[in-house]
């Protein structure tokens, strides 16, 4: 059974998918030379258009692609809620699409969604570096398909719709909190694996740190639970000194709280800790979970409206769009409310 897709053909033709499906739709729109080469290509991988597929250059799919790191995600799926129900306002279908572990599969994910025919993505993925962020950019710009980040950023550039908080005021926030609380060893409980929204919360965390005058302390460890619940078990057992926590994760925070009360150790009293996204996790745990409140559900429904502004070709303002965050206190720190 032949797989070649339209964009293993504009990939082999090097040119857009739009050149692709007018040659097949409207040929006298496309160049001889540029036609010929295309049709070739078409020839040697043996590519059989799809009436989805020919219909590229003259129809939308109503439909978006979206990207999400992993659904076992609390925050993920609190997200999708806000997407689909801003999406069927305007009656578009939703593809999702779960990039896996490694990051070596996420090009092919990518070009698995462009050669879906999707009227535009909207990308959840928390880990963008430089390569990343140009594919995304290139998949924009080549190929006209509208993309937008939500929930995450690449801050060195903003060329492409963003819609998140500010990750870095908001652990700097929790910090002075903590500083505030007359905490003097406070730990950074984040991820090994570099994700630049925990690299901003890392960030926001050394500067108050700093500020200060306190030592850092960055234990880099796993989002399962059955890893970071060894290595904060070994933590305990090693003895070292620690008053507070913030965790990159509510599911991280909860882990922690749970090695905690196994060491015997009293919260808030001798430790306290806030969580980050107000998921689930953070109202059922014992004691519940003091964390940052980030209004998932509004950014995936902002994220959505603006990607249909894009598809509709109609000015956006303001790329970068930061939406208000609040901190819950409950019975893991000091100022608790509840």
């Amino acid at each position: 059974m032949n797989k070649a897709t339209i964009y293993n053909v504009a990939y082999a033709a090097n040119v857009s998918l739009a050149t692709v499906s007018r040659t097949l739709n409207n040929p006298q729109k496309v160049k001889p030379e540029t036609r010929e080469r295309v049709l070739r290509v078409i020839k040697e991988l043996g590519y059989k258009p799809n009436a989805f597929a020919k219909g590229l250059a003259s129809k939308k799919s109503t439909t978006v692609g979206v990207i999400v790191p992993d659904m076992s995600r609390a925050s993920v799926a609190e997200m999708l809620n806000g997407i689909a129900v801003e999406a069927r306002k305007y009656s578009y279908s939703l593809l999702i699409y779960v990039m896996k572990d490694e990051i070596s599969d996420e090009p092919e994910v990518l070009r698995e969604v462009v050669a879906s025919q999707v009227d535009g993505i909207l990308y959840l993925n928390d880990e963008i570096n430089e390569d990343q962020y140009t594919l995304l950019n290139t998949i924009q710009e080549e190929y006209k398909v509208p993309i937008v980040l939500a929930n995450t950023l690449y801050p060195y550039d903003n060329k492409l719709v963003t819609v998140c908080i500010d990750y870095f005021k908001a652990a700097y926030e929790l910090t002075k909190r903590l500083i505030g609380e007359g905490r003097k060893d406070i730990y950074l409980l984040t991820t090994a694996r570099k994700y630049m929204v925990n690299d901003l919360k890392e960030e926001g965390y050394l500067k108050a740190i700093k500020e200060a005058g306190l030592q850092p302390k960055v234990v880099r460890t796993s989002g399962d639970i059955s890893v970071n619940t060894i290595h904060f078990n070994e933590l305990f057992r090693e003895g070292v000194t620690i008053d507070g926590a913030v965790a990159v994760r509510d599911s991280i925070a909860v882990s922690f709280v749970n090695a905690i009360v196994e060491h015997h150790r009293r919260i808030p009293q001798d430790i306290s800790v806030y969580g980050f996204q107000n998921t689930k996790y953070a109202s059922l745990s014992r004691p519940k979970l003091s964390t940052v409140d980030v209004p998932i559900i509004d950014i995936g429904a902002k994220a959505m409206a603006l990607l249909k502004k894009e598809i509709d070709g109609e000015p956006i303002d303001i790329k970068f769009n930061v939406l208000p965050h609040s901190i819950i206190e409950r019975s893991t720190t000091q100022f608790s409310e509840e």
